[in-house]
């Protein structure tokens, strides 16, 4: 749920948040309504995808070493820290040898990882934190800390919900890695080149939230994967 204007973390108290607070709040209601679709649906989707989720944590296993799951640190509403739930596509120490997003054909990620990411199965254990309140089905998906440290203080207007599995950014840059190939500082393409355009729809989102819209960008996240996936 929204919190009151005064209780805020302060650096999200500034005029470049205000109109997108201004608008969320007059729609507490729906926010509620997405709260309890959020557990519902994700207790229920546990519940059907457990089998489904403890053979694709056999094949990780089988495939390379190393853990399940990708608990990397992420940001989410007021700027909490909380450690995301993901299948691991990467070789164990990626984090060590490259950069926090993924570039097109990136050697650091397994067998099994490429097929888990085409089909965006690595993020089923996101359903874990949809339960724990970090997440929402739809929402600016989490960034890492480093890159919320070059956020613009419009940017902050984004946390003033939970973290998203998916967004109309994650749609329209679901192929952000091929638009990263070949830089030569990935961090610094991503900051200035791909943020920015992820950002301007995260924001518009917020500016006509609409409780039915993120339950048509599910549907639509949906398609795209299957579109990406006849594409390949």
């Amino acid at each position: 749920m929204l919190k009151q204007w005064d209780q805020l973390p302060a650096f999200m108290k500034i005029p470049e948040v205000r109109p997108y607070y201004d608008v969320l709040a007059g729609k507490r209601f729906s926010l509620l309504c997405k709260r309890i679709f959020d557990i519902v649906i994700a207790l229920i989707l546990l519940i059907i995808l457990l089998i489904p989720m403890a053979v694709i944590a056999v094949w990780i296993k089988a495939d390379s070493k190393g853990p399940v799951f990708y608990r990397q640190e992420r940001v989410t509403q007021y700027g909490k820290h909380f450690r995301i739930h993901k299948f691991r596509t990467m070789v164990a120490n990626a984090d060590q040898i490259g950069t926090a997003v993924t570039v097109n054909n990136d050697s650091r990620i397994t067998r099994a990882g490429s097929k888990l990411r085409s089909l965006r199965l690595d993020e089923l254990p996101q359903l874990i934190d949809v339960l724990e309140g970090n997440m929402s089905f739809v929402g600016t998906r989490p960034e890492a800390v480093k890159y919320v440290e070059h956020y613009v203080p419009e940017y902050y207007a984004t946390l003033l919900l939970p973290a998203g599995i998916t967004s109309t950014a994650s749609i329209l840059y679901k192929d952000e890695d091929r638009l990263l190939a070949g830089a030569e500082d990935t961090d610094r393409a991503y900051i200035e080149k791909v943020l920015p355009g992820k950002m301007k729809y995260n924001l518009d989102s917020i500016m006509h939230y609409n409780f039915f819209t993120d339950i048509a960008t599910m549907f639509h996240t949906v398609t795209a994967v299957a579109d990406r996936k006849e594409d390949e």
